[in-house]
């Protein structure tokens, strides 16, 4: 899923204020917002900065040859979201000047390589390659000034005429602000309708419907594994019947044969998840050392791990009572 919002995760905002009504699910494509509400958004309380933000996708071709989809972030250089790159030189240096994710590297792309947009052959050099994943759409993200974004997103090439309005319009005003900001009265004084940086990512294309299938595909697997973890208990239990019951008819209380038994399901849950854990993040690893989209996320794997657990004991306590149903008298042939 960093895949389709990397770029966006690493925006220093708290949220974004779109056109008044957009789709939120396609905000980032539709959203046209006159360059006056970023004026009305700075003025607020409560708002630290706030910045005009572009964004559109685009196909360009190297000078090398390489063919690459890009997200274009148009920004103003020296604000806020002006990026620092961990190569080469900043916004502004060059009016025509790009910054590419890291990852599009692996693509082709080189430092103080032209890329030639597509349809209206627009050039633009590489001036700097910002540091890790910045991914929009699963396509890498390029950061351009915010006026020659404006010339993009209008589709005027080298020589042609910009519309009068071109320079008014932007896709979003970027907005950081505290926590406590009235984001509504925002919206009512500069005419748009603002999403929290997190719920911008719906509209990403295609984030809601990638992680509402990962989602469900979890669901299943967690519901599978304490289906499985109880199946395998059962079988478990089953071929200790004779033990079992040699304890009963030792008067082993049903409590301490209960307890006994969870204590070997928690044991055996324990060190078998560890051991997943452990080959898969090995796997991982080696995955995301290829241009494969693959990120390792501590929190994640440790929740996973501990529903993994919690389940399989759900699933065990389910079996393991069946030993409430062990007869004493089989361990002294009473069943022959």
């Amino acid at each position: 899923m960093d895949d389709g919002v990397s770029g966006l995760q690493k925006l220093p905002v708290t949220s974004l204020a779109f056109e008044d009504g957009v789709a939120t699910d396609a905000a980032f494509s539709r959203s046209v917002v006159d360059l006056d509400a970023v004026d009305s958004w700075a003025g607020r309380d409560g708002v630290t900065d706030a910045a005009p933000f572009g964004s559109t996708l685009v196909n360009a071709t190297s000078d090398g040859g390489t063919e690459v989809d890009l997200a274009l972030f148009g920004v103003e250089p020296g604000s806020f979201l002006d990026p620092l790159p961990a190569q080469g030189a900043r916004l502004g240096s060059d009016p025509r000047g790009v910054l590419v994710s890291a990852t599009a590297l692996d693509a082709g792309f080189r430092l103080g390589d032209t890329i030639t947009l597509d349809r209206i052959g627009t050039e633009l050099t590489v001036v700097g390659v910002l540091d890790g994943q910045h991914t929009y759409g699963h396509v890498d993200v390029g950061y351009v000034p915010l006026s020659t974004w404006q010339e993009i997103r209008v589709g005027a090439g080298p020589g042609a005429q910009v519309p009068p309005r071109a320079h008014d319009e932007i896709t979003a005003v970027a907005v950081r602000a505290d926590a406590a900001t009235d984001l509504a009265a925002g919206d009512e004084a500069a005419g748009t309708t603002s999403l929290t940086l997190e719920e911008s990512f719906g509209a990403s294309p295609g984030y809601t419907a990638e992680t509402a299938t990962l989602s469900m595909i979890q669901v299943f697997l967690y519901a599978i594994s304490a289906l499985v973890v109880g199946a395998f208990f059962t079988v478990l239990v089953i071929q200790r019947k004779p033990e079992i019951a040699v304890l009963r008819a030792m008067g082993a209380s049903t409590r301490y044969v209960l307890r006994d038994s969870l204590l070997q399901s928690l044991v055996l849950l324990v060190v078998s998840t560890a051991v997943g854990v452990g080959v898969g993040v090995a796997a991982g690893a080696a995955l995301s050392a290829t241009p494969m989209p693959f990120a390792l996320d501590a929190v994640a794997i440790g929740v996973a791990a501990l529903l993994l657990v919690l389940l399989g004991m759900v699933g065990s306590a389910v079996a393991v009572l069946r030993v409430t149903k062990v007869d004493p008298l089989t361990a002294l042939g009473g069943n022959r």
